[in-house]
Formats: C-alpha cells, sequence, structure tokens
C-alpha cells in the first residue's frame, strides 16, 4: 500500500464536500438529486465586481502581490472594518488569503502548539476540528442546544478555560445553526477572555452580511479585548463568490505578520485577479447589492420553517443568519425501512438521500449525531420540492 503520513490519515474528509461529491455521482448517473449539502449562494456575482476582474486581466494586473494582498485592498479592508464594524484597523493588520478557510488554519497554525487546548462550541464548522488536529492541538467541546439557542455562555467557557488553554473558535452568524450572536452575548465573551493573560478568540464571521436580526456585531468592537481577537471575513458568503477563494484576516499586527510569514511558504498571495475584484467588493453600496440576497436568503429560510412543520419530529432554532437550517431529528431514531434501521443522523441522511434524492449533511459533520443540515441558498422551487420529497420518505419509517 502507498504511504501517507500520519497526520493525513488522522483528518477526516469534509462531510459537506464529501455529500456533494456524492450527489454529482449520482447526477451524473441521472438520478434527480437535490443537493442542499454545500454553503454556497445559487446567486451569481454581481457584474460590477465581475467588471472589475476583467479590468483587472485587460490591465495586466498578472504579477504578484504582496503576500498579505495589495495595499491598497488592504486599506479597503480596514475601511469596510470602520465603516461596517466600528473597529479600526490598520493595513498591516490585515491578511488577505485564499478563502476564509486558509485565514482561519494561518491563524490557528500561528497560535498553537503542540498539547494546547482549544474551546470549540459546539456544534461548530467542519473544519475546525480537522485544522485543530494538523496543530496538533487538543480541542475542548462545549455542548450547547435547541433551547440555548446553540449559544455558548461566558459561564461555560469560564468553566472549561485551564492554564493549558490558548484559543476559542466560534462563528457568528453561526455555520451550521444560523445562531447570531448579540452584543451583549459577545461582550459576555469578551469579559471572560480579558481575564486570562495568552488566551485567544477567533471569531468566524464570513456570515456577516447574511443576518436576518438587523446588523452584526463583531467580537473586535470591544476595546480591552481587540488585541487578543482574530476576525476572519471574506467575499465568498455575503458577494456570492465562493469560486473566487478570498478570505480576510484582521488581527493584531504581531499575529498578521506571523501568518504572512506562513503564508508565504504555502501559497504566497492569493489569485491578483481575486484581489482586485475583493477590492470593488469592500466598496459596494450594502443595500444596492447585497441586501437583495440576504432578503431572498430570509424569505427562503421562512419558507423551509413553515414546510418543515408538515414534518413530524423535526425540532429546531429560529435561525438569525446564515442559510442553514440545523434540525433535531431523533424522533426518527430506531425507526426502520426495508430492514435498515435508522440509528443517527448519518443513517438518516443517507435514508434521505437514497429515498428522497435529496443531500444533506449529518450533524456528525459538525459535532452532533442527532442532528442534521441542510443549506436553504437554492431556488424557492427546489426547497418545496426537496421539503415534500423529505415529508414523504420520511413517513416510511416506522
Amino acid at each position: 500500500m502507498p504511504y501517507l503520513s500520519q497526520r493525513v490519515k488522522d483528518i477526516a474528509e469534509s462531510q459537506t464536500i464529501a455529500m456533494a461529491r456524492k450527489s454529482r455521482e449520482l447526477k451524473a448517473q441521472g438520478v434527480d438529486i437535490i443537493s442542499l449539502s454545500l454553503g454556497e449562494p445559487d446567486f451569481a456575482t454581481p457584474q460590477i465586481i465581475k467588471d472589475a476582474a476583467k479590468k483587472a486581466i485587460d490591465d495586466n494586473f498578472s504579477y504578484y502581490t504582496h503576500v498579505s494582498g495589495y495595499v491598497e485592498l488592504r486599506q479597503a479592508i480596514c475601511e469596510k472594518f470602520k465603516r461596517d464594524n466600528k473597529v479600526e484597523y490598520t493595513p498591516d493588520e490585515i491578511v488577505v488569503s485564499t478563502g476564509a478557510k486558509q485565514s482561519i488554519a494561518n491563524a490557528v497554525l500561528c497560535l498553537v502548539n503542540e498539547g494546547d487546548e482549544v474551546i470549540v462550541p459546539s456544534p461548530f464548522w467542519v473544519s475546525y476540528l480537522e485544522i485543530l488536529k494538523l496543530a496538533g492541538a487538543k480541542p475542548v467541546i462545549i455542548n450547547t442546544t435547541i433551547e440555548s439557542d446553540f449559544k455558548v455562555t461566558p459561564a461555560q467557557l469560564e468553566k472549561h478555560i485551564t492554564p493549558k488553554t490558548r484559543l476559542i473558535i466560534f462563528s457568528t452568524p453561526c455555520n451550521p445553526t444560523g445562531s447570531v450572536y448579540s452584543k451583549d452575548e459577545l461582550k459576555g465573551i469578551a469579559d471572560v477572555v480579558v481575564k486570562h493573560e495568552d488566551l485567544y478568540v477567533i471569531s468566524d464571521e464570513i456570515y456577516e452580511h447574511i443576518n436576518f436580526v438587523g446588523g452584526h456585531e463583531c467580537l473586535a468592537q470591544f476595546a480591552h479585548v481587540k488585541d487578543r481577537v482574530v476576525v476572519i471575513n471574506g467575499v465568498s458568503k455575503g458577494f456570492a463568490m465562493t469560486g473566487w477563494r478570498g478570505g480576510i484576516m484582521a488581527a493584531p499586527k504581531w499575529l498578521a505578520q506571523a501568518c504572512d510569514k506562513m503564508q508565504g511558504q504555502f501559497t504566497s498571495a492569493t489569485c491578483s485577479i481575486t484581489q482586485k475584484a475583493m477590492h470593488k467588493a469592500m466598496e459596494l453600496d450594502f443595500d444596492t447589492y447585497i441586501k437583495p440576497m440576504r432578503d431572498a436568503f430570509q424569505k427562503r429560510r421562512d419558507l423551509v420553517l413553515q414546510l418543515m412543520k408538515e414534518i413530524p419530529g423535526l425540532k429546531t432554532n429560529l435561525p438569525q443568519g446564515a442559510f442553514y437550517v440545523f434540525p433535531e431529528v431523533s424522533y426518527y431514531f430506531g425507526k426502520s425501512y426495508n430492514g435498515k434501521t435508522i440509528q443517527n443522523a448519518t443513517d438518516l441522511s443517507m435514508f434521505l438521500l437514497e429515498e428522497a434524492f435529496v443531500a444533506l449533511v449529518p450533524g456528525a459533520a459538525f459535532g452532533d449525531d442527532n442532528y442534521i443540515r441542510f443549506s436553504y441558498a437554492t431556488s424557492e422551487e427546489n426547497l418545496r420540492k426537496a421539503l415534500t420529497r423529505m415529508k414523504e420518505a420520511l413517513a416510511k419509517l416506522k
């Protein structure tokens, strides 16, 4: 057998990507699969952003840039933080990467040593744990519930902090639950963090613009903890630019410099054309270019929650951001169809793929196999069809 490092053997494949691959394989066989597995807006990138990229190509903006991104782009990102989040950064505190995933990996690899503890509220985004494994860190999972809107409390954080705790990582709006932390809730987290020397927070805010509660709150807004916060953002979700691979990290200068050093040995700068597209995105008016997409997602969320009421046994919170619903599905555990018994959400996800031709992601990928995640970043027609198929398939389980 070919030799592989223990490092790569130890990490798991992203289950969102794995489910998307299975969906494509079935589609290639002629099966009418409705894929609700990937977190990808179905909107086209705004034309004004595409035009900026085309101009960059015509202007021959095709050479290496600074590893962290060209300085005018980083200045535009600083202006975005000041305008949207009331947080002041300088260009040397910004690192532009090949997607927010790389931004997170850079920060983790620069902050965490072998054996350090990292607090991760569950449910969590699929890649957090695998990135921590690569860094040799020990994840400390804090389980949350529907009743708490899947949010971690300051008391829970305090209880799990030890002398080995180096980092906390979470997202708001949250993937997979859609939960959004309020300003007061974030201040509670900040007040805990500031009490512990050498404790840092990665605040994953990639879904900032897909927010149904009237405005995004950034953890770095609290001056007493700003130098302990690493803000992750990017253009994939809010600007419908998943394939462009444009991630953003804002952090204290010393950490930004370390991430620049790290990134310089992996990828160097992200694509120069993507950087020009990102620059334009940073300047766009929210109401004109982003709000219509945000409003469409909210309408779809409401549709999905209404249709879910017709399916017995699904329990969920009210997602206030992102574009996911994360229902608890244990009602179906122990039920059977055609000789197969559902033991957990992984079994149920496979049942729904095979019987309803709907691709979802089991909650095990996010830390709890009592749930499934499906994305409503698709058309209302597809959502109606998918929920109808799910209802009919689940009714077969006895």
